[in-house]
């Protein structure tokens, strides 16, 4: 059923204007479908204790279209069985997209496959984990190989501006001296790496995170966190940092 359904999107996307796909994203995640039936084939208990599907999704995100639905038993882990369908997904949309991007979190970096997708022309946006040789990587760094990381609003204001809602839960947080996080800056730097499957070096863009711990109105530390993206994109890091971060649009569509 999702072939036919795909095959009569491809259809609709040649009647789209030119450019509608020029640069088009593969968003790949995993969520646990909870059953509560008795008799339902396939389904088994998820780490979280939950019983029922590990369902995988592959979506376009341009349109937000899910491409795969699969649905694996809820011990899958979220990568089991999935680079068939991301490279089915991939494919499919390759047929009309000027160039593709495979975005993922870092439960599909899959390495094994970075130069196979590299040697295909197909660009990447992988979350890797900050193993610690990453993590000794990044603080090995000069000072100077990092710079101030600031987002970019996420859209234009047409209008005038609103003043920012009044933040109720922080300020119970507060009132009661529970422990908070607020972030404190955002820095970027970047480094070749090669992953241990691959043949080649790779970018490797890191984001650092100051992180203040409060207690109630009082400060208590500051916690460094860092996150990892290897990607084959030749693009400016703050824009790399930026399409990886709307990967997260992914979960919107899960709910």
């Amino acid at each position: 059923m999702e072939e036919c359904i795909n095959r009569a999107r491809l259809v609709v996307w040649k009647t789209q204007p030119d450019g509608f796909l020029k640069e088009a994203f593969v968003d790949v995640g995993g969520t646990i479908a909870q059953t509560y039936g008795e008799c339902k084939q396939g389904m088994d208990i998820s780490y979280k204790g939950i019983w029922g599907y590990a369902a995988l999704i592959v979506r376009l995100a341009n349109t937000k279209a899910v491409l795969y639905l699969v649905n694996r038993p809820g011990n899958a882990a979220s990568h089991t069985g999935s680079m068939e369908w991301i490279d089915r997904a991939v494919e499919l949309v390759g047929q009309m997209a000027g160039s593709v991007t495979i975005r993922g979190d870092i439960d599909f970096t899959h390495t094994e496959q970075l130069d196979r997708w590299d040697n295909a022309g197909r660009k990447f946006i992988l979350g890797i984990d900050a193993y610690p040789k990453l993590v000794g990587l990044a603080e090995a760094l000069e000072k100077q190989a990092w710079k101030p990381f600031e987002r970019l609003p996420k859209y234009e204001i047409l209008t005038e501006p609103r003043p920012k809602a009044f933040r109720y839960k922080e300020q119970v947080v507060v009132e009661r001296k529970f422990e908070n996080r607020k972030l404190a800056g955002e820095e970027l730097a970047e480094i070749a790496y090669r992953p241990t499957k691959c043949s080649k070096e790779y970018r490797v863009i890191i984001l650092r995170k100051n992180i203040n711990m409060q207690k109630g109105e009082q400060a208590l530390f500051d916690e460094i966190r860092y996150f990892f993206y290897i990607t084959n994109r030749k693009d400016k890091a703050e824009k790399i940092v930026g399409l990886a971060s709307r990967r997260c649009d992914q979960e919107n569509v899960i709910e």
